[in-house]
């Protein structure tokens, strides 16, 4: 479409209704053909990667010498010591690219029983949340 556009020195909306694209399409493929000469499509999406991968060897070395550092310590010597500001998701998002999480309890069986509170508590102690007082 373009090539037929430029050869012929069609314009943008001619070249548009001729081939039955949208009009601000081909203004903006045509304008790109003359400015760059490239007839190719431009990349789609954003590049792969984050913006902390400049920074992995110190988050992973700030991980080395504290492994239960928090998102949030992350995120506070990224400003204080690189200059870098990210959101928790990002902070996020990098670790687990890197294979890392931070859950703080290792994995537990669930409750077979499912009770949440002692069966001998007494009537109005505060072992259990939903116990009350009689008089």
């Amino acid at each position: 479409m373009i090539d037929a556009a430029l050869k012929e020195a069609l314009s943008a909306r001619s070249a548009a209704a001729r081939f039955g694209v949208g009009i601000a399409t081909a203004i903006v493929w045509v304008r790109r053909a003359r400015e760059t000469g490239s007839r190719a499509a431009r990349p789609r999406g954003q590049p792969r990667g984050s913006k902390l991968d400049i920074h992995r060897e110190a988050i992973l070395g700030w991980i080395a010498e504290k492994d239960d550092i928090t998102i949030a310590e992350i995120r506070e010597r990224l400003v204080a010591e690189r200059g870098a500001s990210a959101g928790v998701g990002t902070v996020w998002t990098f670790l687990d690219r890197c294979g890392l999480t931070f859950k703080k309890r290792p994995r537990m069986p669930a409750s077979r029983t499912g009770r949440t509170s002692r069966a001998s508590a007494k009537r109005g102690s505060t072992a259990s949340p939903n116990s009350t007082r009689r008089a």
